[in-house]
Order: structure tokens, then C-alpha cells, then sequence
């Protein structure tokens, strides 16, 4: 009886996450970091829920929203205490228990990503970068992001390419945006625009 319960449950919840990913590809627009983490929860056992210790995409292609990502959760059960899921345009694409050391080392709690704090989504995040005054008048062509604890709070950091001026085709790595996911304050702006001509 007690797994016909087990099974009902997981058969729901599959359906619930089809549910939300069908609405993301009908809607056209891709999900943000924060609904891949709520997607991510329904992979891993309870005792992985909410405790994410860091969020990164890959480059984006043809827009400046990723839709490659890796939302990375602490799990005590791994031998380096993190899984990662990874996403595609919406869908996980897999999950990996850790069994060499990434950079950053062994999860722990003191790194997770207080998920009360977070007020600032992916979304908004590149928004707020592709706002800055020195990117004005370039037209920017890709993002990559990294959402991370960072000692004193969670902070975005937001790599952005620009088309080149004589190349219009080819793209500039014009550097990186730090925003708070408290509060979308730009913290600090390391960028080269010269890196466009």
C-alpha cells in the first residue's frame, strides 16, 4: 500500500513538472533560475530541497536569456555532499552526484544560497546589467550567469558579449556585472568595452 502511495505521488508530481515546463514552451519564453530550482526540488529527495548552493548557466545563444543551466544543491548523501541538475530550454537534461572535487570544493551548509534572501531572479538580473550606461549604445548579443553565496550575500555575476563594431557578426567577452540578489543594486561593473572595435 505504502508504495502504490510512493508511486502516486511521483506520477503527480511528474505530471505537475510537465505541467510547468508545457506552460514555459507555450509561452515561449524561457524559465528563470529561481522556477529551475523549484523544478530541481522535485528530483531530489527531501533532503536536498532548497538547499542550493549555486546556480550558473551556460553562454546564451540567439537571445540574452540562457537556456542552459545548473542549479547545484547540497545532498548529504553524495560523496562530495552536491548533486547537480542540469536544464535545457526548461527540461532537466540529468543529474550528477559529484565524485571529484569541482572547483569550490565539498558542499556544505555553510555555503547555501539563503533562499529568503533571494529577491532578485535571473530575469531581472539582465535586465539590471543591460541597463548599465557603458553598455548604451552597443548591442549586446549573449549573457552567462553565475548566482553565488559569496561570504556576505548572494550576489549575480553577469558576463555579457556585445556584436564587435566592424564585425558585426563576431562578438566581444565584454566582461562582468555584480548584482545583488537582495536588493538588484549593481555591486561592482568590471567591463572593457574597448574590447568592441
Amino acid at each position: 500500500m505504502m508504495n502504490l502511495k510512493v508511486s502516486w505521488t511521483r506520477w503527480f508530481r511528474g505530471v505537475l513538472g510537465l505541467s510547468l515546463l508545457s506552460a514555459w514552451v507555450a509561452g515561449g519564453a524561457e524559465p528563470t533560475a529561481f522556477e529551475l530550482i523549484k523544478e530541481g526540488n522535485r528530483s531530489l529527495g527531501e533532503q536536498s530541497k532548497d538547499k542550493v548552493l549555486g546556480i550558473h548557466s551556460e553562454k546564451s545563444v540567439a537571445s540574452l536569456t540562457p537556456n542552459v543551466w545548473y542549479v547545484t544543491y547540497f545532498d548529504p548523501d553524495a560523496p562530495l555532499k552536491r548533486v547537480e541538475v542540469k536544464f535545457g530550454a526548461g527540461r532537466q537534461l540529468g543529474v550528477k552526484r559529484e565524485s571529484h572535487p569541482p572547483f569550490g570544493g565539498v558542499g556544505s551548509l555553510d555555503q547555501l544560497l539563503d533562499m529568503k534572501r533571494l529577491k532578485v531572479d535571473s530575469d531581472k538580473a539582465i535586465k539590471t546589467a543591460a541597463a548599465e550606461p557603458l553598455l548604451a549604445k552597443l548591442t549586446l548579443k549573449a549573457t552567462q550567469l553565475w548566482l553565488e553565496y559569496t561570504g556576505a550575500a548572494p550576489m549575480w555575476k553577469v558576463r555579457v558579449w556585445a556584436a564587435k563594431l566592424r564585425k558585426p557578426d563576431a562578438t566581444a567577452n565584454l566582461g562582468e556585472i555584480f548584482i545583488s540578489a537582495e536588493s538588484g543594486e549593481v555591486v561592482k561593473s568590471d567591463l572593457h568595452i574597448e574590447r568592441v572595435d
